[in-house]
């Protein structure tokens, strides 16, 4: 009897290893799904994280790379294809070239305006160095131009003569602030030189 019930005992106890080691590996079982599943759901968070974010980038690249139809080029001053947006307010002016609204776009006079120094963009900061002969790019939706430095000088903060037409000429004129001197502004104009359509 002693050993009926040692080998009851025995197969109990390989019973009971058996079955905790199928509970076991249930278990473990259980907690690898649980923890795939978490996995799969921070690689999902990741991912889109990751994806928002490289669209983000193509955004800015895509806006990088947009075509400026409407530009002007100083290559004396190093500047090259600075867009050009309608307004001489301190928006415009803070991203852009200004161009007075009341001038011509294409033939006349086209008036734009800039800051020079002091702002986030100074695109007119190097104007002054502008001589007589420098040539001055300049591209509209109606076409491109190129204009020949023929004038350089100060004007009073109200003087706007320097907006109007010059008759039976294309023109181009200039306007930055003076260093030092609210009340005066630099004007330089550029007369048509060549026209490519």
């Amino acid at each position: 009897m002693d050993n009926l019930f040692t080998k009851n005992k025995k197969r109990l106890n390989i019973t009971t290893y058996i079955l905790l080691l199928f509970i076991t590996i249930f278990i473990l079982i259980i907690i690898l799904f649980k923890y795939s599943n978490v996995c799969s759901k921070i690689n999902q968070s990741i991912n889109q994280k990751i994806n928002s974010k490289s669209i983000e980038k193509i955004n800015i690249e895509v806006e990088e790379v947009k075509d400026i139809s409407w530009y002007i080029s100083i290559p004396k001053i190093n500047m090259e294809k600075i867009e050009i947006k309608e307004g001489v307010d301190d928006n415009t002016l803070s991203t852009s070239i200004g161009h007075f609204e009341d001038t011509d776009i294409y033939n006349g006079n086209v008036c734009l305006a800039a800051h020079n120094r002091g702002c986030a963009v100074n695109y007119f900061e190097n104007i002054h160095k502008l001589e007589n002969g420098d040539i001055i790019c300049y591209n509209s939706k109606e076409g491109y131009r190129e204009y020949e430095v023929y004038s350089k000088e100060i004007i009073d903060v109200y003087d706007f003569s320097c907006t109007k037409r010059v008759e039976g000429k294309n023109v181009i004129t200039l306007i930055t602030c003076v260093e030092n001197n609210p009340n005066e502004r630099l004007c330089v104009r550029g007369i048509e030189r060549s026209i490519y359509n």
